[in-house]
């Protein structure tokens, strides 16, 4: 039973990616454009600190996430973003999340930084384009040697 869990483990860890990916290029878009779901009240005017590069660093981070395009490089400008906000926004008007509504950056926050740690996964560009798989324990397997005649 283990060894099936641990080899459906870089799958699973891909879905994980695309899932918070997705849901993290929606959160910047509706900031932004009030899509999906009419926004979080007005679009921040172009350039604004921080509310405009917020969202364009979760629909930019949010994409290459959840195509597993520089994946652990996009989780940490993402996470480090998420704990900006939860700590520059929500956490001076109360300690506990609930209370203070920064539920969504905190998660976001705890979900990039383990795929920074992780990689991508299963299913992303970075392996397909690198053409070298990531064992479960995060060794990478060796390069197809290249024949000359």
């Amino acid at each position: 039973m283990t060894g099936r869990l641990n080899s459906a483990q870089p799958y699973a860890l891909g879905l994980f990616r695309i899932v918070v990916g997705l849901l993290f290029t929606c959160h910047g878009t509706a900031s932004l454009f009030g899509f999906p779901d009419g926004g979080m009240g007005p679009a921040p005017a172009a350039g604004a600190w921080p509310s405009w590069y917020a969202a364009v660093i979760e629909i930019v981070c949010g994409a290459l996430v959840l195509v597993g395009l520089g994946t652990r490089a996009a989780a940490f400008l993402a996470s480090g973003s998420m704990a900006y906000a939860y700590f520059k926004v929500h956490q001076p008007n109360a300690l506990w999340p609930i209370q203070n509504g920064g539920d969504s950056p905190a998660l976001f926050c705890w979900a990039m930084l383990l795929l920074v740690f992780t990689g991508s996964g299963a299913l992303g560009l970075d392996r397909l384009l690198t053409g070298r798989a990531e064992r479960p324990s995060g060794e990478r397997t060796p390069e197809r040697e290249k024949v000359t005649a």
